[in-house]
């Protein structure tokens, strides 16, 4: 059984085309950011049985189209990954498109059979500079970078997602190291930016948290189109979301 969060019908940003997004609950990060907070702690959300959510794809499949499908986010996805197993081979058996949102810090036998039943990872590189991902996040960087570099290895493809956080995550020097790290990497498809927003802040307030980005404002135009144009001269495709 998988503890969810909650589900999403006609999603179309977590992956291509019209999505089932399902968040799970749980998360071994606490990015200052986040915004599903509430996601967190493991231990809430409601216990999913496979074929519940093999049932809703299949009512919801004639929405998704030729590149449709389902993507598990959170929360940190991989968290559950032995849960989430039995679940991603039957919507495989089924015929449908798998896609899997993580922040790629976890790297097990569990989450390397799941990998094998997913059609794309997106993956949610916090920041490239190690002092600023444990800022951002709590945690080192070290993991999700030797996960992209597993990913490549079985040729797994990746669309990178990137929070441009002003003053903490925009900083060109950065973005030009993030850049030159990953350019090489043949299985990445391309990048999207996505804009800093305070849309969490408030579940934090419930949860009796600080919210430490308080004050902290959405990005200018300006900062979008920098960094777009940066980060163009290193990947395929690059997209502000």
């Amino acid at each position: 059984m998988l503890r969810v969060h909650s589900f999403e019908s006609l999603g179309t940003y977590d992956g291509p085309g019209i999505r089932l997004v399902v968040f799970l609950q749980g998360c071994n990060f606490k990015c200052l950011y986040c915004a599903n907070a509430d996601t967190i702690e493991l231990k809430g959300g409601t216990e999913t049985s496979v074929e519940e959510i093999v049932n809703m794809a299949k009512n919801q499949k004639p929405f998704f189209g030729k590149k449709g499908g389902l993507t598990f986010s959170g929360g940190e996805p991989l968290v559950q990954a032995k849960q989430l197993l039995p679940v991603v081979k039957t919507l495989k058996q089924e015929g449908f498109h798998v896609c899997i949102d993580t922040n790629g810090s976890i790297l097990n036998e569990d989450v390397k059979a799941v990998m094998e039943y997913v059609d794309i990872v997106l993956l949610d590189i916090k920041h490239i500079n190690e002092a600023q991902h444990q800022l951002l996040t709590g945690k080192s960087n070290a993991k999700t970078l030797a996960f992209v570099d597993y990913l490549q290895e079985i040729n797994k493809p990746v669309w990178l997602r990137y929070v441009l956080v002003p003053g903490y995550s925009n900083n060109p020097e950065h973005l030009h190291q993030l850049g030159k790290h990953f350019q090489a990497y043949n299985n990445i498809e391309k990048l999207e930016i996505q804009p800093y927003h305070e849309l969490g802040a408030h579940k934090y307030e419930h949860l009796g948290w600080e919210y430490k980005l308080k004050g902290v404002k959405a990005n200018t135009p300006e900062q979008l189109n920098e960094a777009y144009n940066i980060l163009t001269t290193y990947f395929k495709e690059v997209v502000i979301n």
